[in-house]
């Protein structure tokens, strides 16, 4: 069935060179980004990548990287009002947004959701320990310099769970005496944003710090949407918004090599969640705080002129409360149940503790060596009401990892990586169901990468890799308001992913890389349904193939124009059950984009849209859908920006999530100040 959506003084080592200049010249250090007021630098602790030893970083810059993670600049995130993570990783081939049932922003990454590939900040875990999850709507990027997004193959250095990739969010470091930028800006539905970040390089130390908040009443709805009993359109019932973000990061950098750092991350939400446009289904529930808090320490020590020590430490606090109505008043608790459910008020309080020791050597002649040992606890604690603990369970999570690149010639390179995990349930505990803790499980990751510089400015790679995802916590453990049996015995997930690509520019003023991939998914974790009675449980049954290519494009005609576009093509094949759909992820996605620079004042820019249609359960298909965003920038200073435009210009109906459809046509104005 288909169905329509209803709306000192030594110099700096040559690989730190190289990857210095891979990141800075992918974080668009280009004449328009400095007049739109991009002064973020990266945070180089924080860049996590496959590292090599005879890089010449000006090889590096005119590829790219060594890597083969994509990188969104801070160029674009200004230039596409990409204001929180979700919509910035949007902009990306192999990146499709989707919605869940709590009317959360998620993403896919060659159909593997983000428990599958996890959020980090700095290589730092970022993702709720209990599920897995992420929520992209409720972060910002006012403060990021750049996303790295790892697609199948990607550094043993982030440690575990990492099936289909991993994304970085790179922090800012200050290189100037005093820098500084603000905007604030407001839009449709009382939209009202503002954000500033202020930083510090004093040579000896250097010192970071940024405030983000946006606030809303919600969004419009197509005025071709339908309106049903849970929904009477207009404005979208429920789906006002409060996120505030505090950043602050110190570092000292006592000579050339050595740095330490301590950052401080905080995100504060309130929100409320738009019911399902099916009364059958529809959810009465809000958010009083979701919030978020990180404390990591970063350092990067050099042991005589060949080893370098790299150490992770962190500490990661995620405190939530939803509270679910009886009807769309809002106004009554709903109280029937039991445990948390029965309060009308479940309140989590989750942990990570962790942190991580890296050992690099160039010592070995065409070597890179990199020895990694991580460690981290995450658990998870939900109260009622009455601040009864109604489930408590915490695991351990060891890895150790080995990487080398080996310069196997002066254009080739050979990257290989092999990494044990180990996780260990600590505590289990559940009202009214004990039962003893589960055994230790174990995995192995195993990849290798082979990279050929073609020419000074492309690149060539293929590569293999063997990754694993652990179970989360609500995997095993979760009975889903009594609907699910448990299963501690969960076993890991595998993946083998596939993939031949190039990036590289083939004529000047052109960029362009493409990509060839497949993957071979087995025991992927799905449910079953009526294994006991009607309760339905999560199983090792899945067998998953996904394959595609993907190409992406951008030049400039002349001074005045630059264009530039993407195409994204994906099979997802369920082999263990065919007659069950994979769901949330459309088949073709294709995005492009027009830059017009009419003065040296006022630049015009478009960016389109399409995905292809999507399956949103078994029976249900959401049709595709095509939007066009269209903005003016004028500069009346060099440090001045005023911004206008409208997003969704030809108020398109569609839905990334059946019932949960998408805004409208939108607008909005800004003001970016860099000093």
């Amino acid at each position: 069935m288909t169905r329509a959506p209803t709306r000192s003084s030594r110099a700096l080592p040559a690989h730190r060179l190289a990857l210095a200049a891979a990141v800075l010249l992918a974080c668009g250090h280009t004449q328009a980004a400095d007049e739109q007021g991009s002064t973020a630098e990266p945070f180089m602790l924080g860049v996590v990548t496959v590292i090599g030893k005879r890089e010449k970083a000006q090889d590096i810059g005119a590829v790219g990287n060594e890597r083969v993670a994509s990188v969104i600049d801070r160029k674009d995130i200004l230039q596409f009002n990409r204001d929180t993570i979700g919509d910035a990783l949007n902009l990306l081939p192999g990146v499709t947004l989707s919605t869940n049932s709590r009317n959360e922003k998620t993403i896919a990454v060659r159909g593997f959701d983000s428990r599958q590939v996890p959020l980090f900040i700095d290589g730092i875990p970022f993702y709720v320990p209990y599920d897995g999850y992420v929520d992209f709507n409720r972060f910002t990027t006012a403060d990021l310099a750049a996303i790295q997004v790892d697609k199948g193959f990607g550094s043993v250095a982030y440690g575990p769970n990492t099936l289909g990739g991993a994304i970085n969010l790179i922090s800012r470091k200050p290189v100037q005496r005093f820098e500084a930028d603000v905007s604030t800006g407001v839009g449709s539905e009382q939209q009202r944003k503002a954000a500033l970040n202020i930083g510090t390089n004093q040579g000896l130390w250097y010192l970071q710090a940024g405030a983000s908040r946006v606030q809303s009443e919600g969004f419009p709805l197509s005025s071709d949407f339908t309106a049903t009993a849970t929904e009477d359109g207009d404005d979208r019932e429920n789906a006002d918004r409060k996120d505030t973000k505090l950043s602050f990061k110190v570092g000292l950098t006592p000579n050339q090599t050595d740095e330490y750092a301590i950052s401080y991350y905080r995100q504060d939400g309130e929100k409320g969640q738009p019911p399902s446009t099916d009364p059958a289904v529809a959810r009465y529930w809000r958010w009083p705080y979701w919030d978020k808090q990180s404390l990591y320490f970063l350092s990067n020590t050099a042991l005589g002129s060949t080893e370098f020590l790299k150490i992770r430490l962190y500490r990661d606090e995620f405190d939530n409360e939803v509270d679910s109505y009886t009807d769309g008043s809002y106004r009554t608790l709903k109280t029937s149940g039991r445990g948390s459910v029965g309060t009308g008020r479940s309140i989590y309080d989750d942990r990570t503790d962790g942190g991580s020791v890296a050992l690099e050597s160039y010592r070995l002649d065409a070597h890179a060596l990199r020895l990694v040992a991580h460690c981290k606890t995450d658990s998870h604690a939900e109260r009622d009401a009455t601040g009864r603990e109604n489930t408590t369970f915490e695991d351990t999570l060891r890895s150790y990892a080995l990487e080398d690149s080996i310069d196997l010639a002066p254009a080739w390179m050979l990257s290989l990586g092999v990494a044990r995990h180990e996780l260990r349930p600590d505590k289990v505990f559940s009202i009214g169901n004990p039962y003893s803790l589960p055994d230790t499980q174990k995995a192995t990751d195993a990849q290798a990468g082979l990279f050929h510089d073609w020419s000074p400015t492309a690149r060539l790679y293929v590569t293999v890799a063997s990754k694993t995802r652990l179970p989360t916590l609500k995997d095993r453990y979760s009975q889903r308001l009594g609907t699910y049996v448990e299963n501690p015995e969960l076993s890991p997930e595998e993946s083998i992913n596939y993939e031949i690509g190039y990036r590289g520019t083939p004529w000047p003023g052109v960029t362009a890389e493409a990509a060839l991939f497949y993957s071979d998914i087995s025991d992927k974790i799905q449910s079953v349904a009526n294994v006991v009675g009607t309760r339905s449980q999560m199983q090792n049954v899945g067998k998953v193939r996904s394959a595609g290519f993907e190409v992406a494009l951008r030049c400039d005609v002349g001074d005045a124009l630059e264009l530039g576009g993407s195409y994204t093509h994906i099979d997802l094949d369920n082999r263990s059950d065919p007659a069950t759909r994979l769901t949330d992820v459309p088949g073709r996605k294709a995005v492009a984009h027009a830059l017009w620079r009419v003065t040296g004042r006022l630049d015009v820019i478009a960016l389109a849209e399409h995905n292809s249609s999507r399956w949103a359960s078994n029976t249900v298909r959401l049709d595709g859908f095509s939007t066009v965003n269209l903005k003016l920038a004028f500069r009346p200073l060099v440090s001045t920006t005023i911004e206008t435009g409208v997003e969704n210009l030809s108020d398109s109906n569609y839905a990334l999530a059946d019932g949960f459809p998408a805004a409208g046509r939108t607008w909005f104005l800004t003001a970016n100040y860099h000093f």
